[in-house]
């Protein structure tokens, strides 16, 4: 009876199958552990996140963009249709409003009624009253079309007249006089060759509170109500000076 040994083929084979079925030692890594390359992952490493933020960023810009380019055209539509401020550069117009005072304009008020005796209201300047590169004056309606505006002396003092009725002027400082020694440019001459103005359909007289020391209708003549801008109906600046007009 013999016992067979194995052969040196079948030890190596042995052998080998043991090295594929042994348990990993201690200490080293599997595949299952190993890191994939280029180390390991962060939130900042996340595959599409670079493009995610860029968009973010692209998208805010945008959003900006587009609200800055909405408040501009608002701003030009009030300015161009609604309200428009002025500054005022000269005392034509004291006590009423002053030197740097600050005026909102309502563009649309004469689209909704006519104008009114006493409204002040900025106009575009006659061509022989611009000067020093100002393109608009501000001044109080005194004559209407087909008015006849005249100034007569009431005891030592001249007042505005308008067709024989002597016109009330509240907001002028008391002790104020009106002079008026010819016929302005673009007036109808009054009855009798009296000095004032006979108001042609269309146009208006306008003066300066200030009459003393005002450059207005008794200078230039009277204006097309197409000229006229808008009606002052508030002082904005400075807020000591804040009020409707």
């Amino acid at each position: 009876m013999t016992s067979e040994l194995p052969k040196p083929d079948d030890e190596a084979a042995a052998g080998h199958d043991a090295t594929i079925g042994a348990p990993s030692t201690p200490g080293t890594a599997t595949s299952t552990d190993t890191p994939p390359p280029g180390g390991p992952t962060g939130p900042g490493d996340r595959p599409g996140e670079e493009a995610t933020t860029g968009t973010r960023v692209r998208r805010i810009i945008l959003e900006w963009v587009v609200l800055i380019a909405a408040a501009l055209a608002i701003a030009f539509l009030i300015k161009t249709f609604l309200f428009q401020a002025f500054y005022i550069p000269s005392g034509s117009m004291e006590p009423t409003l002053m030197i740097g005072d600050r005026v909102l304009v309502n563009k649309l008020s004469y689209d909704f009624h006519d104008v009114h005796r006493g409204d002040i209201i900025v106009f575009t300047a006659p061509p022989d009253a611009r000067s020093d590169g100002i393109d608009d004056l501000v001044k109080r309606v005194i004559g209407l079309p087909g008015e006849t505006v005249t100034a007569r002396s009431n005891g030592g003092i001249d007042d505005v007249y308008i067709n024989g009725r002597r016109l009330e002027e509240p907001y002028l400082p008391a002790g104020t006089s009106t002079t008026m020694t010819s016929v302005p440019p673009d007036c109808g001459q009054p009855p009798g060759g009296t000095p004032g103005c006979v108001v042609p359909p269309g146009r208006l007289l306008v003066l300066g509170d200030n009459r003393g020391d005002s450059k207005d209708g008794r200078f230039f003549g009277t204006i097309t109500e197409s000229s006229i801008v808008g009606r002052v109906f508030i002082k904005i600046w400075p807020l000591s000076h804040l009020g409707f007009m």
